[in-house]
């Protein structure tokens, strides 16, 4: 029989994502305390929190299950980016289109006339 566990499962009934980097010294996972929810995520990634992405992991301890969540970010970034007009960074632009498997188009936004 299993032991309960110590850990709330409300904290763990959500998904979690962590960040694989490129390091001078190799690939790792960035430290964080409890992982980071998507929303935040994706405006550390816009705000240039993450310097050389390589991929981005889901995990939900709750439902016992973990993917690669890189193309589904690639996509949110790619929207988010297109949508509101946020330069970012020629590293995460190349992650974006690695993960793509092609080039995005990053339009500027334009003035309102009136």
């Amino acid at each position: 029989m299993a032991s309960p566990s110590i850990i709330p499962n409300d904290r763990l009934d959500k998904d979690f994502y962590f960040v694989l980097e490129d390091y001078r010294s190799g690939a790792a996972f960035r430290e964080t305390d409890e992982g980071i929810e998507y929303s935040t995520l994706i405006d550390d990634l816009i705000s240039g929190q993450y310097d050389q992405v390589l991929r981005v992991v889901a995990v939900n301890p709750a439902e016992g299950w973990s993917r690669d969540a890189s193309e589904d970010i690639a996509h949110e970034l790619e929207r988010r980016v297109g949508g509101e007009g946020h330069e970012i960074s020629d590293a995460l632009k190349d992650f974006i289109e690695a993960q793509l498997g092609r080039k995005i188009g990053v339009q500027l936004a334009l003035p309102l006339h009136r």
